[in-house]
């Protein structure tokens, strides 16, 4: 257990990330002082008020000294200015790791900034957010059960790595993982394309004349499908654009599927259509018998 841990992004991954580990640190009757840094003052003081946070930084020389580890968890377009303005004061021994949901582009960025201490971040990825954003909305048992990805750089020294897998394990998830661009492959089409799927749907029904209409029937099935479309635009803007390729490939993919789906209704195929549906519900069935417990998104 690192005995000061510096959170920058004290939303809902770095708020539930320095929760869970305060949490633990109280288990094994160990004391861990945590330091939030971020772009704005309010959100900190909430997290300070919250007891999610120790105290708050404006700089990082004072927040880097002495600390163990450091959780990036702002959304991935803010990683690479971040990443240049901490790594002149990154002591020798702390670690860096973070929570971005795309890892290629933060991983050249990391190369960028870190230059020849790049051994110093280890990147990763919680699978556990949620349609709710801002420490408000962390709580302690977010990562509980879920998986968390590292994408480990053949400059890491085997102990950091182990040590960001112990971290996130004492949080309670179960650690994978993955090559970066293999990352972005997989979670292009399990992850961020269902996000884009969401956030297109529901802002083509808000831009119809009969909107109101639309949305004062909708009911579970729309909320369902539509939940993730309440995710924080910001951060879904920059991990859209940063995996842009891996996601216009399995958009693409995606579009000829439902030309299929066109062509099969459009010719009034009832059989082609049931077994389009017969096949993708014991392909989902199967899979959620699979998840014990359930992954987040």
């Amino acid at each position: 257990m690192a005995s000061k841990v510096v959170i920058c992004g004290v939303g809902l991954i770095g708020g539930s990330f320095a929760l869970a580990l305060k949490k633990s640190a109280l288990a094994l009757r160990q004391e861990v002082r945590f330091v939030g840094m971020g772009r704005t003052r309010a959100p900190l003081e909430q997290a300070l008020q919250l007891g999610v946070i120790d105290e708050i930084e404006t700089d990082w020389a004072t927040a880097l000294a002495g600390a163990d580890l450091v959780l990036l968890g702002m959304p991935v377009g803010q990683m690479p200015a971040v990443m240049r303005a901490l790594v002149p004061h990154l002591e020798p021994w702390t670690i860096v790791t973070d929570g971005g949901s795309t890892k290629s582009d933060v991983v050249a960025a990391a190369r960028s900034a870190f230059g020849d201490r790049i051994g110093q971040f280890v990147p990763g990825h919680p699978i556990a957010g949620a349609e709710k954003s801002g420490v408000a909305a962390a709580k302690a048992d977010l990562y509980r059960d879920k998986r968390v990805v590292l994408t480990p750089l053949s400059e890491n020294a085997p102990g950091d790595v182990a040590a960001v897998r112990a971290v996130w394990e004492l949080c309670g998830a179960n650690v994978s993982q993955l090559a970066p661009d293999e990352h972005d492959r997989v979670f292009a089409a399990v992850s961020h394309l269902p996000h884009l799927l969401a956030f297109a749907l529901v802002h083509d029904l808000a831009s119809r004349a009969n909107a109101d209409q639309l949305f004062g029937f909708a009911a579970g099935g729309f909320r369902d499908f539509t939940r993730i479309a309440s995710s924080h635009p910001e951060m879904w803007r920059d991990i859209c654009l940063a995996n842009r390729i891996a996601l216009l490939a399995e958009l693409d993919a995606y579009l000829a599927e439902l030309l299929r789906a066109r062509v099969l209704l459009a010719s009034a195929d009832s059989a082609g259509l049931e077994a389009m549906f017969a096949t993708a519900r014991a392909r989902r069935d199967a899979w959620l018998d699979s998840l014990a417990p359930s992954i987040g998104e």
